[in-house]
């Protein structure tokens, strides 16, 4: 294996945590607290679920000539402006985490087994279109750890839970009662200052 491959192979390893911590998320809620936006913005769960299915459809395929595998209107001219961000009533879970987020892995998985990290493709509005699939692996690692942390967050505002991965919440204070503690002591400081 040459350091390149080692390289792709971490890039890939490091996404594929990031997406098992995105799908942790929403274990063991509602339909309706996954799909509830809970920023002013409307961000939600099965959203962010949606919005990362559709970036790895497109980085990794449309980016590098592979044409969409599904039919993804959202993404099509005429769209509604932020239909990638929400599930409709129509658009069940199983199809969001399944039939796209998931078969956009296998997707995926297909551009780097045929890919070298060097291959290049474009990304049309991009300051530098033409870019490589190391670049766009970088990309999507960092937009997938974004969306990650407001997964986190969302599932925190819905019930509480918090935390990296499964058995690794790597929290320091995880007792409610530390937690709340914890809170208390922050609101105070930041009362200081009203």
């Amino acid at each position: 294996m040459t350091e390149r491959d080692v390289r792709k192979s971490d890039l890939v390893e490091r996404l594929q945590v990031l997406r098992e911590s995105v799908l942790w998320k929403l274990d063991g809620l509602s339909e309706y607290d996954l799909r509830r936006p809970m920023t002013p913005t409307g961000t939600n769960l099965l959203g962010l679920v949606k919005h990362l299915a559709t970036c790895e459809f497109g980085y990794f395929g449309i980016t590098f000539g592979r044409p969409y595998p599904i039919e993804m209107p959202w993404v099509l001219p005429g769209a509604e402006v932020g239909a990638d961000m929400w599930a409709t009533p129509a658009e069940s879970t199983e199809y969001v985490v399944d039939g796209l987020y998931r078969r956009s892995w296998r997707y995926a998985a297909d551009t780097f087994d045929s890919l070298d990290l060097d291959t290049t493709g474009t990304v049309p509005g991009w300051p530098r279109e033409r870019v490589t699939l190391h670049q766009i692996l970088l990309h999507m690692n960092i937009e997938t750890a974004r969306h990650a942390g407001h997964a986190d967050i969302v599932r925190e505002l819905i019930d509480g839970a918090a935390g990296m991965t499964p058995g690794a919440a790597n929290l320091e204070i995880t007792g409610t009662d530390e937690q709340r503690a914890q809170y208390e002591r922050i609101q105070a400081a930041a009362d200081t200052f009203r």
